[in-house]
């Protein structure tokens, strides 16, 4: 990780640290030493490591109700910290959970609550589970940093001592007076049993790992925040936990449903919000559009949690209805006119076991029809491509058979196409650079779903290098047919490219930026762009080059500014539109600085963009911009990095390279750097 220069100066200043070691029987005493910076750079320390972590090693409660936790709290290295922030560099924020799941239940309740008042009406006061008040510390030991914390809250009155216990801890440690960039941050969940048994009774229904796919990494209530653990999330946003300006329930089956829905809430497509209001500031989350279908439940109840299958084993009018919120279990509305008035018959219809798609069962129930099982299935070969060369119409022999191995009758598909493209260095942009794309559908057909096909379009004569030939193809099928769970879904085929040279050189695949895979973290897969039969990023950059922009707006579509505005959404300086659709409304949901996200090999440093060519109308200040810039100004569109841009670029080429390479001062690792 690399730091700012007043960081490294910091560093160096800073050779190490004795920590003060104190007994006390309650929280240290805050310590008058300065620490400002100008102190700092007076005296010497045996060490100062930025960073923070923070671990419950053991936790009891007492039979009075006293709940104890000891912990320790260190710096990246292991050094001990001042959990008071005076004997040590850096102020830290340590704040402490209680809850337990009573016995036959399988939600916590906590302990540690208070009761929040309407910032904004005036609906009744409501409880909300939080954060302990009036805990104090004590210190253990100060070379590992190990304190008790003393909670400031107790455990009811006869609380049951065989029941799950669980306290959750995190630490924000701030060093921005001494040049650091951001925030530190830590959390900690710790599960015991107060009378000494073993927790069987948990809670593990979404780990952090499946949030991450697309949150990278998820983090809450902070910027970074410091609560990274779903263990720690089911704490506080428990049944008990109502927000009191909106009235809206923040316990964690419906919450994270429902704001995940968003956009596509019944509430909210006639014409209602989701919100609630935090510290004040309301978070509305009905523009939220997902990334991909919500009916795809394992995106996030995925293999690996204890309780991962809740999501088809354990149906309930909570958490059916947080995405079914116009269904009204108590008059039957939307519901087959069924009244439900408590959850012990949803299981009755609502199984867990799939007999056929779209049936009651709840994996039934969510099949997404373009991932259907009885759809055929399209295959796409490219077997061989002849007669290409310079000023020459190719001839593509191609097959196409369903997944069980059968000829396909092209004629009978609803959508096939073939796209040639070239120079494999930057489509459409070089000497004799094209790209077109043909539909051959009256290909001459060959034995076991093979054809041939010769384009109608010719090779520029004066191209040279390689070019590319991709092909996809889709068909509507109707599922369920003559029923009424009758509906259309598209069966598509992975679009497949083949690269080939025109001439004596060496056939060379255009250069790979961003990965399908990568893609469908997030997305799942790509079916929803151009009605669903372009799927391979391959072949996105086929038409989304450097030539092509947008015919309403005139704004650039190459793939690099495309992707970068689309996804920096609503933190774009400018509007980006494209035909009708403004995309700073999305909300990119992870840390727009991890490039390595959607790059592989390295992509994304200016090193290895290569002789590209310019792009036309970026951000819509010039008329072309170099392809780094961009690349850059997809994200950052301001007018100041355009000048910057333009200043910094000459008839020779961009000057990127000088400031932006690998091992420059300003790289893009670098100043994509993050803390955490």
């Amino acid at each position: 990780m690399q730091y700012s220069a007043r960081a490294r100066a910091t560093f160096a200043l800073a050779c190490s640290f004795v920590f003060v070691t104190a007994a006390a029987a309650q929280r240290p005493a805050k310590q008058n030493r300065d620490y400002s910076p100008a102190a700092v750079a007076d005296r010497a320390f045996n060490s100062f490591t930025p960073g923070v972590v923070i671990k419950i090693k053991s936790a009891s409660i007492a039979s009075d109700g006293t709940i104890t936790a000891r912990f320790t709290l260190t710096d990246s290295n292991g050094n001990g910290l001042d959990v008071n922030g005076g004997l040590t560099p850096g102020a830290e924020g340590v704040s402490f959970v209680a809850a337990y799941i009573p016995n036959g239940q399988s939600q916590y309740i906590a302990y540690t609550t208070s009761v929040a008042k309407s910032t904004t009406n005036s609906n009744a006061p409501q409880t909300q589970a939080g954060t302990d008040k009036n805990g104090t510390f004590t210190l253990v030991d100060s070379t590992t940093g190990t304190y008790d914390y003393t909670f400031g809250t107790k455990a009811s009155a006869g609380f049951d001592a065989t029941a799950t216990h669980t306290i959750g801890v995190q630490v924000e440690r701030d060093l921005s007076a001494y040049g650091f960039p951001s925030m530190y941050t830590s959390d900690d969940v710790f599960t015991f049993v107060p009378n000494g048994s073993k927790p069987t009774n948990v809670r593990d229904v979404i780990n952090e790992a499946s949030c991450n796919g697309c949150h990278d990494p998820i983090n809450a209530h902070g910027n970074p925040g410091p609560r990274k653990k779903m263990a720690f999330c089911d704490l506080c946003h428990t049944p008990q936990s109502t927000n009191p300006d909106s009235l809206n329930t923040v316990d964690m089956k419906v919450f994270i449903h429902k704001l995940h829905m968003g956009s596509s809430l019944p509430s909210v497509k006639a014409g209602g919000d989701y919100f609630v209001i935090h510290r004040g500031t309301k978070q509305d989350y009905s523009s939220i559009v997902l990334p991909q279908d919500a009916r795809n439940c394992t995106t996030c109840h995925a293999a690996g949690p204890a309780q991962a299958d809740n999501w088809k084993t354990k149906p309930s009018q909570a958490v059916c209805g947080s995405c079914h919120d116009d269904v009204n279990f108590a008059t039957g509305q939307n519901h087959v006119n069924l009244v439900q008035v408590d959850d012990t018959q949803c299981a009755n219809c609502h199984t867990s076991t799939q007999h056929t798609e779209f049936d009651a069962s709840i994996p039934g129930a969510h099949t997404v029809p373009n991932n259907s099982a009885a759809l055929p299935g399209l295959v796409l070969k490219i077997m061989k491509i002849d007669n290409a060369t310079p000023g020459s119409s190719p001839t593509v022999t191609f097959q196409v058979k369903d997944k069980a191995g059968n000829p396909v009758d092209i004629t009978k598909l609803t959508t096939i196409r073939m796209i040639l493209g070239g120079s494999n260095v930057d489509y459409g942009t070089q000497p004799g650079g094209m790209r077109v794309s043909e539909t051959p559908t009256k290909a001459t057909a060959g034995s076991d779903g093979t054809y041939a096909y010769k384009m109608t379009n010719v090779i520029p004569a004066t191209a040279t290098g390689s070019y590319t030939i991709s092909m996809e193809a889709a068909n509507t099928v109707n599922l369920m047919a003559n029923t009424t769970q009758q509906q259309a879904a598209t069966d598509r085929a992975m679009p497949v490219e083949s690269y080939f040279s025109l001439d004596s050189s060496p056939m060379a695949a255009r250069r790979q930026v961003v990965s399908t895979a990568k893609c469908s973290a997030c997305h799942q897969d790509l079916a929803f762009i151009h009605g669903g039969s372009r799927g391979n990023t391959q072949e996105c950059v086929i038409c989304h080059n450097p030539t092509l922009a947008d015919g309403t707006s005139k704004q650039s579509v190459s793939f690099a500014t495309q992707i970068h505005s689309t996804h920096r959404g609503e933190n774009l300086a400018n509007p980006y539109v494209l035909g009708s659709t403004n995309y700073q409304e999305v909300r990119y949901p992870g840390d727009l600085r991890d490039c390595v996200t959607c790059h592989v090999n390295n992509s994304y440093r200016v090193d290895n963009v290569g002789a590209q060519a310019a792009v036309a109308s970026p951000g819509g200040f010039t008329p072309t911009m170099g392809p780094i810039a961009a690349a850059c100004q997809g994200c950052h569109d301001d007018k100041a990095t355009a000048i910057h841009a333009v200043a910094n670029t000459t008839a020779l080429g961009e000057s990127c390279l000088v400031c932006h390479g690998q091992n420059a001062e300003f790289s893009v690792d670098t100043v994509h750097s993050r803390t955490q």
